[in-house]
């Protein structure tokens, strides 16, 4: 049976990818962007009878409903929403600004409960569906000099365990996706936003700019592969609550629960310590 998508940050990258390939399956998609230009270059050869594309920016909440409410009068349901629409600022917390703070959070953390908002009425109606989430590693563990970014991701991880559990009794499903470093658009100029400020102190121990930018073009995660296996996910029964996507991914995520439990082992007793004595 065929399903209806509703992706969010569709024109390129990771969204574009996941929309080509829910197409190729001969399922539904509405197309969500902030630019209707970007979404038709991106989608100049699509079937128009199995495409809606809708221009959508997250971070505007009274944006969320209509974009909802247009795809459910195109295709009736909704029965698989993407929330990847993201980008990425970089810098150390004390580089970057209070307004690109916001903004992070805007778009990254906000957008995703502006469309869950809008959305879960709809999925509960339906009595089911699957919402993913894409994350990130950076959702499992820290990295130098991206600690905004990986705390709009955290959030996302935090959203969404919480929300699986408020809405299993309705059939829906929540997996949050977390990538490791995919060949995509992130790091380009137009996408990527650097702290500010440089703040010499921190400039001694080298660039953020330069360590990130070293992995543009090198990155291991084909956003192909991974826009075939979010289908797989959309088509389980029982699909995980956290994917980890990439090799690069699992290593990390690998090291960062080995190192939580060797911490929990070291300091289980101080930890105990602190229960009332009755």
């Amino acid at each position: 049976m065929s399903k209806v998508w509703f992706i969010t940050g569709a024109g390129r990258g990771i969204g574009a990818d996941i929309a080509r390939a829910a197409l190729a399956a001969g399922d539904k998609v509405v197309a969500t962007g902030r630019t209707l230009a970007q979404l038709q270059e991106t989608f100049r050869a699509a079937d128009p009878q199995r495409l809606a594309m809708v221009q959508l920016d997250v971070a505007s909440e009274a944006q969320a409903a209509p974009a909802i409410a247009a795809a459910v009068e195109r295709f009736g349901r909704i029965d698989v929403l993407v929330n990847n629409a993201a980008y990425g600022l970089l810098g150390r917390l004390e580089e970057v600004t209070a307004a690109d703070i916001e903004q992070q959070f805007a778009v990254n953390v906000h957008g995703v409960m502006h469309m869950l908002r809008a959305a879960l009425p709809v999925l509960r109606r339906q009595r089911g569906g699957h919402i993913i989430n894409v994350s990130s590693i950076a959702g499992v563990t820290g990295f130098n000099g991206s600690s905004v970014y990986c705390a709009t991701k955290f959030a996302v991880e935090g959203l969404s365990a919480s929300l699986a559990l408020e809405v299993a009794p309705f059939g829906i499903k929540v997996t949050s996706v977390e990538p490791g470093f995919f060949r995509t658009e992130f790091l380009d100029p137009n996408s990527v936003r650097y702290g500010a400020h440089v703040i010499e102190d921190y400039a001694a121990h080298g660039s953020i700019e330069q360590a990130y930018g070293a992995y543009k073009g090198r990155q291991l995660g084909d956003p192909a592969k991974l826009a075939t296996a979010v289908l797989e996910l959309a088509g389980m029964a029982s699909p995980p609550r956290r994917f980890l996507a990439g090799s690069d991914a699992v290593t990390m995520a690998e090291a960062e629960l080995e190192a939580r439990r060797g911490e929990m082992a070291a300091m289980k007793a101080l930890s105990l310590s602190t229960d009332h004595a009755d």
